[in-house]
């Protein structure tokens, strides 16, 4: 049995504010760039710009509501992807 494809993101955050519920940053993998907003008091991820958007957006999402607290602005993160870019 072969191994699952994975990909590793890297993601930072530039802003945050916990009374206005909301975290912005930028997220890489395999190649790719894209901004994100985070708006977890109403649970909306906007990912920017739409080109490979289908790739990381599901993970980050699992990833951010994993670890929304645990965030800091100009902290830099990772985490695995399980698909090959």
């Amino acid at each position: 049995m072969s191994a699952l494809p994975k990909t590793t993101a890297h993601l930072r955050v530039h802003r945050q504010s916990f009374q206005d519920q909301y975290i912005n940053g930028e997220v890489s993998a395999g190649g790719f760039e894209w901004q994100f907003n985070w708006a977890f008091g109403k649970g909306e991820l906007v990912v920017e710009p739409s080109l490979g958007r289908a790739l990381i957006q599901d993970a980050l999402l699992r990833f951010l509501i994993r670890a929304d607290y645990d965030l800091e602005a100009g902290g830099d993160y990772i985490f695995t992807v399980r698909a090959k870019f």
